[in-house]
C-alpha cells in the first residue's frame, strides 16, 4: 500500500533562475545549493531550515526527467498554489511589501490560520499559513 508520508518537493522551470533564487531566499530565507551532479546555472535545490530540498529549480531549455511543456508567466497550469507552513507573519508581511510585491490575505479564526499568498516571479502562486498568534 502507498502512504504519502509528506510532500517532498516542487519543481519549477525558469528563465531566470538568480531572480528566483532572490525570491525566495528574500522572502522565506530558502538556502540555494547546486543539485547532485548538475550544472548550477542549470539546477538549484532550494531547502528549508531542516535541511529539506524542498524546491527545485530548473532553467528552461535543460534536460528533464520526464518532458512536458510549461508555458513561462502563465498561472501554473492545474495547480491553482503551493502552501508552506511558516512563522514569522509580519516580517513575511513587511518583505513583500518592501518589495512592492501585490499580495492577498485570509485568516481562518477557527483554526487560528493566517494565510498570505503572493506570487513568485515565474507566477507561481504561494499560501503562506501562519498558525497561532
Amino acid at each position: 500500500m502507498t502512504v504519502v508520508k509528506r510532500l517532498d518537493h516542487f519543481n519549477i522551470q525558469t528563465h531566470d533562475m538568480a531572480g528566483t533564487i532572490a525570491f525566495y531566499a528574500d522572502l522565506l530565507n530558502l538556502d540555494a545549493r547546486t543539485a547532485p551532479e548538475r550544472d548550477p546555472e542549470d539546477r538549484m535545490w532550494l531547502y528549508d531550515s531542516g535541511d529539506r530540498a524542498v524546491i527545485h529549480l530548473n532553467r528552461f531549455g535543460t534536460d528533464n526527467t520526464i518532458p512536458r511543456e510549461v508555458v513561462p508567466g502563465n498561472p501554473t497550469g492545474a495547480i491553482h498554489h503551493i502552501a508552506f507552513e511558516c512563522d514569522g507573519h509580519d516580517e513575511t508581511i513587511a518583505k513583500i511589501e518592501a518589495k512592492g510585491l501585490y499580495y492577498a490575505t485570509n485568516v481562518v479564526a477557527r483554526i487560528g490560520l493566517r494565510q498570505v499568498f503572493v506570487a513568485d516571479p515565474n507566477n507561481v502562486l504561494l499560501e503562506l499559513n501562519f498558525r497561532g498568534n
